[in-house]
């Protein structure tokens, strides 16, 4: 008999298909062995400014009995694949189901991986199958090892300077960074005001055209105030107007390649709404259901046969002429590990369309829309580009002054990839005119207009700028969001990140004082760091030394020396009703808002705070609507009449009259 081990039962399920007789299939349900919960679990020895670092691995809580269903079969078994994911984290779960196991003979174990969880990619990993990869073990090993120095030193020093109970990281704070660095970019931001000046013009035909200033007397045209909107309104409405050019150009849109981690996280946070953590855990469970490939790479590589099979049903569905001469192959930016090479993220059958798809579970319904996402990208990522006839209008108006007015059109040609989406570009038609006609003046259309400060982070922008920054990697940006949100570092409104005052404290206090370790391109080279232990080319003790002993000088330095943090509170101006002398302020926690004393820890009094939603109403009893959070810090909205009344919704209530501050939509990064 020989023994397969997954990590999930959904994959069980899945390979059982494919395997028959003669294997059996269990799941060790993730990680089976992990540091401790409860202490950091890192042994630290130093010889001569050397140091050195022995992880303390445990069993992980409640997995007594599959670790048992494992020995026990193990012990039967000739042969015992291990099939974790085929990344570092799978490869270490790998690594520590052996470890557990290890009481069989070593060569009994072999490592067979595969990136899409179909008979045709299992059946041949079990062909060629490998041992565990101790260079992606020690990479894994590394990350871990280095968040926990990095959390169980700094943590204490955030207690102590800030405020009990925080707690850091090594590449959330630097997330945190990003999104509090935004929030003051905001804070600061003097809007200026400005000007958009159009005239409306109409054809020897009766057409109607909208004009836009562009130049005044040959330069580029700025009007900062009414004062000078009216100068020109007043000379451009008497304007004679002139047609000085008609400029034409084909213009092509080409296909996004197919998605990658990042991609596909903008992708689902731009069009479905989702948050980059929910993304992951239905492409997880498409993935195990061997509907797409593996959903964790920084890969756009695909393969040659699958470009094929994308090539063959575009023909079928489409036609010859959506059909490029050739095949697309999009080449990888940036660094990807060798043992890691994945292929970008696909449908493993591309006969099961967005109409054929039916997904399993209580996540059906996300799963069609996830899956409808990758099925589109994919075929659209091999299709000809769509070409546009863009004209552009050039008129020239004399007044006291000369000006030049423009308006662009634009008519679709052919549509190429964009068939695949019912959104696209709304033809923009323009009359046909010539050079020298003249126009009728119909008057002048001013806008006023002010400059907006950059917009706060979403989940799209943010995974984004990381991956741009090189902070992080495809498996780690959902839960370095999700961190941050359960802290209470940032609150996530109207779908935007906002920095919480702690969040801000916090920040504030780690920049200041770990100057480097909060540090960009600092961060980024410790990713590179983590990968060159993946390959190979460097020692992980090593890496850890270097990384660790001007750190914990700097622990104890600030430690010693830095100044303690206020955070922010917000007054009420009432007496504290436990100690009489304090003030009752409002402060911010996990759970949101709260009343406590000023005096606080000296008085420990506090109070549930309601914060309402302004103008809102529930919809069961008509009472007032309060925010609240759930205990991993996701706001919802609920009834202030809780528990008489349980309305609650995840959706902020509409006010009437009110404009709600939307999200971009509909749109593919």
């Amino acid at each position: 008999m020989k023994l397969v081990i997954v990590e999930s039962p959904t994959k069980t399920k899945s390979l059982s298909k494919y395997l028959g007789k003669g294997f059996e299939v269990l799941a060790s349900m993730g990680h089976v062995s992990d540091l401790p919960k409860s202490k950091m679990g890192v042994e630290i020895e130093e010889k001569g400014g050397k140091y050195s670092f022995k992880p303390e691995y445990v069993l992980v809580r409640g997995k007594g009995k599959e670790v048992s269903k494992l020995k026990a079969a193990a012990k039967k078994a000739d042969e015992v694949f291990l099939a974790t994911d085929p990344d570092r984290e799978g490869e270490a779960i790998a690594w520590h189901v052996q470890e557990i196991l290890k009481g069989e003979k070593k060569d009994k174990f072999k490592r067979i991986s595969f990136h899409s969880i179909t008979k045709e990619s299992v059946l041949e990993a079990l062909k060629s199958p490998k041992q565990v990869s101790q260079d992606l073990v020690d990479a894994q090993q590394a990350r871990r090892v280095l968040d926990r120095l990095v959390g169980y030193k700094l943590s204490p020093v955030l207690w102590k300077k800030v405020r009990r109970g925080l707690s850091a990281g090594r590449v959330q704070s630097v997330a945190l960074r990003m999104i509090v660095e935004r929030e003051r970019e905001i804070e600061a931001f003097k809007p200026d005001e400005y000007w958009l000046i159009n005239v409306k013009a109409e054809t020897s035909g009766g057409e109607e055209m909208l004009l836009l200033l562009k130049k005044m007397n040959g330069k580029k045209v700025e009007v900062k105030n009414e004062k000078e909107m009216r100068e020109i309104e007043a000379d451009l409405s008497g304007a004679d107007l002139v047609i000085s050019d008609v400029e034409k150009k084909e213009r092509r849109s080409w296909p996004h390649p197919p998605f990658k981690t990042s991609t596909l996280q903008q992708a689902a946070a731009n069009v479905l709404g989702w948050s980059s953590k929910k993304t992951m855990q239905v492409a997880q469970k498409l993935y195990e259901q061997g509907d797409i490939t593996y959903h964790r790479t920084d890969s756009l590589n695909l393969v040659e046969s699958a470009v094929e099979g994308v090539r063959k049903f575009i023909v079928s569905e489409f036609g010859n002429e959506y059909l490029p001469d050739r095949g697309v192959f999009y080449k990888t930016k940036g660094k990807v590990v060798a043992q890691e090479a994945h292929e970008a993220i696909r449908p493993t059958n591309l006969e099961m369309g967005t109409n054929s798809y039916k997904g399993e579970g209580k996540m059906a319904r996300d799963q069609e829309k996830l899956y409808g996402l990758i099925w589109r990208r994919t075929i659209a990522c091999q299709m000809r580009p769509a070409v546009f006839d863009a004209t552009t209008v050039v008129v020239e108006a004399r007044g006291e002054r000369n000006y030049e007015l423009r308006v662009t059109g634009e008519i679709i040609k052919f549509d190429g990839w964009r068939r695949l989406y019912k959104k696209i570009d709304g033809e923009v038609v323009l009359p046909q005119v010539g050079k020298g006609e003249s126009l009728k003046n119909e008057g002048v259309v001013a806008e006023q207009k002010f400059t907006q400060p950059p917009p706060r982070y979403n989940d799209a922008s943010l995974v984004k700028e990381l991956e741009k920054r090189g902070i992080g990697r495809p498996s780690t940006y959902a839960s370095i969001i999700s961190t941050i949100l359960a802290r209470a570092y940032v609150n996530r409104e109207s779908r935007r990140f906002f920095a919480t005052k702690v969040g801000m404290a916090v920040s504030d206090f780690l920049v200041g004082n770990f100057k480097e370790e909060m540090d960009y391109d600092f961060t980024a080279r410790m990713e590179d760091g983590l990968d060159e232990i993946a390959m190979g080319e460097k020692d992980w003790q090593k890496y850890l030394s270097d990384f660790y002993g001007p750190f914990e000088k700097k622990v104890e330095e600030v430690t010693e020396k830095a100044k303690r943090v206020e955070v922010p509170v917000e007054r009420t101006g009432e007496k504290c009703p436990e100690c009489k002398e304090g003030e009752v302020v409002i402060r911010e926690g996990r759970f949101g808002k709260f009343l406590s004393c000023s005096r606080f820890p000296e008085c420990k009094y506090t109070e549930n705070y309601k914060e309402y939603v302004e103008g809102a109403k529930c919809e069961e009893c008509g009472a007032g609507v309060v925010i609240k959070r759930t205990r991993f810090g996701r706001e919802f909205y609920g009834c202030e009449n809780y528990p008489k009344c349980k309305w609650a919704t995840w959706k902020r209530p509409k006010v009437k009259g009110k404009k709600e501050d939307k999200e971009s939509a509909g749109v593919e990064s």
